[in-house]
């Protein structure tokens, strides 16, 4: 897997920035970049310190590959700090005045400055898992350890250590994308799981995938019975990848899923509120096209090409080169600490290992579909 989890000193761009559209889990107020190539999320001084420290702290470094590229931490009122320059008396001044303020949005918090992982994909679908079988700080007060405990115990977090956040998937027909809420993941129970991992992995019976129409059906409101969904569904015939693509992609998002278990594994820290985040592409000629440069080992940065960048130039486009098919990265350090002497995270632990058994068993499901 890639390591862009080391922090780059990197300067981003400086004006126009948008609410993230591609947002299915964590607290509002994330915002992207005018080229969409970098988010802006504000930050408590734990995450801060997790992202200014993770490049530098051999603590860390088993994780540097398995976390979002870094930029630098910004202020609200508009002052940019590269990493490694906090104490620079020239900062970039970035013009925010702008934005609307929401209920979440304070304009004295510092915030921090990562890469937007779904720019490289033209259709991403993207799922939050949340870790952990404990959702509170050691030094939480009573009464918040009681309420999160209780949390736990009323979703799939206490016995499973994981549980869907949230996520989107594309309809093909509309070129919009699905999304299912928060609300769905805290409904489920523990034998649900593969449904809602089935519905985030959907396969599709088309030998070729269905033409955008503007005169589609409105697309449907996920059912958020999880009951009603048997763990081999077929509901992906305007959004699923057909089985021979979807099949080498959970291979790729199981497999990276293992290295970074066997990460954590390594590191003396605890977690709390972090989530796995699952993307990928659901365009069938860019999964496709993915997949087979992964298999014959060619460069998968999944960065802008430069020369097609210039010859589109004057028509306002940009054409990205296409990467590998899937993205598999640890977010949300707001309660991450090392703990020297303690050994590594149990409760990451559990819901790592969870994810796991979860995409082995819609990886055996797919393979049933599998034409020999």
């Amino acid at each position: 897997m890639s390591t862009s989890g080391t922090p780059t000193t990197e300067t981003p761009p400086t004006r126009g920035h948008a609410p993230l559209a591609t947002q299915v889990g964590g607290h509002a107020g994330v915002l992207t970049s005018e080229g969409g190539d970098m988010i802006i999320k504000p930050a408590l001084p734990v995450e801060i310190d997790f992202y200014q420290s993770v490049g530098s702290d051999p603590a860390f470094a088993p994780l540097r590959p398995f976390i979002p590229k870094f930029y630098g931490t910004l202020k609200l009122e508009g002052t940019l700090v590269p990493e490694g320059k906090a104490n620079s008396t020239a900062p970039v001044e970035i013009d925010l005045t702008h934005l609307r303020p929401t209920k979440d949005d304070r304009r004295d918090k510092e915030s921090i400055v990562l890469e937007n992982l779904t720019m490289r994909f033209a259709k991403p679908n993207i799922m939050d898992i949340k870790l952990g079988t404990i959702l509170y700080d050691e030094d939480a007060t009573p009464e918040k350890k009681a309420r999160m405990e209780k949390t736990a115990k009323e979703t799939t977090s206490f016995e499973t250590g994981v549980r869907i956040t949230g996520f989107q998937v594309q309809d093909l027909t509309t070129g919009t994308a699905v999304n299912t809420p928060r609300e769905y993941g805290k409904s489920l129970k523990k034998e649900q799981l593969p449904s809602g991992i089935a519905k985030f992995f959907p396969t599709t019976t088309r030998t070729s995938p269905p033409s955008p129409s503007s005169a589609a059906e409105p697309t449907a409101a996920i059912d958020t019975d999880a009951t009603n969904v048997p763990a081999t569904t077929q509901a992906g015939d305007v959004s699923g990848l057909p089985p021979h693509l979807l099949l080498p992609i959970l291979r790729g998002i199981l497999r990276n899923t293992q290295e970074i278990r066997d990460a954590v594994a390594e590191v003396e820290m605890r977690m709390v509120g972090g989530s796995l985040l699952v993307i990928y592409e659901a365009d069938w000629e860019r999964a496709a096209e993915g997949i087979r440069r992964e298999e014959e080992g060619e460069d998968l940065s999944g960065e802008e090409d430069d020369d097609e960048d210039e010859d589109e130039a004057e028509e306002g486009t940009k054409k990205l080169k296409v990467g590998r098919a899937y993205v598999v990265k640890l977010i949300d350090f707001a309660h991450t600490f090392i703990v020297p002497g303690r050994g590594p995270d149990a409760s990451l632990l559990k819901g790592l290992d969870t994810s796991l058994e979860l995409f082995k068993g819609r990886i055996a499901e797919v393979e049933r579909l599998v034409k020999p």
